[in-house]
């Protein structure tokens, strides 16, 4: 069976992607590839395809992958009814109120520590005070 799928390429930290048609028992990075559709630049976000060559393999019942189908899609490629896609999970936050924006303000914060090492600076000159007093 044929899969649709995308073949990193690239230096190392800057990705480029292939669109290649493959047998689905080879790996993405085997290099045994049947057809390459196009180019994908995740940092520019532009792709290069050849949608009549990828249209006759959808026709012809290669899978696509799901990042594959998604970009097909995104370039106007008429995809099969059988081409599924996810939806998107919903984020469950497990704990909300740990969220910096639900802690409350930091000026708030900074008058409380201004006060304290203002309590804090008397008691230590009276502690000073009261050690140079043992010694004598």
């Amino acid at each position: 069976m044929l899969a649709i799928r995308m073949q990193r390429t690239g230096r190392k930290g800057h990705a480029m992607f292939r669109v290649v048609v493959q047998e689905s028992r080879a790996t993405p990075t085997s290099g045994k590839v049947v057809a390459q559709l196009g180019s994908y630049d995740p940092h520019t976000k532009t792709a290069v395809l050849d949608k009549e060559k990828a249209s006759t393999f959808l026709k012809n019942g290669a899978q696509p992958s799901e990042r594959a189908a998604s970009l097909l899609k995104s370039q106007g490629v008429d995809l099969p009814s059988w081409v599924s896609f996810n939806t998107k999970k919903s984020g469950v936050l497990r704990n909300p109120d740990k969220l910096r924006k639900n802690q409350p303000k930091e000026e708030v914060k900074a008058e409380a520590s201004a006060d304290e090492a203002a309590q804090e600076a008397p008691a230590d000159e009276a502690a000073a005070e009261s050690e140079a007093e043992e010694k004598a």
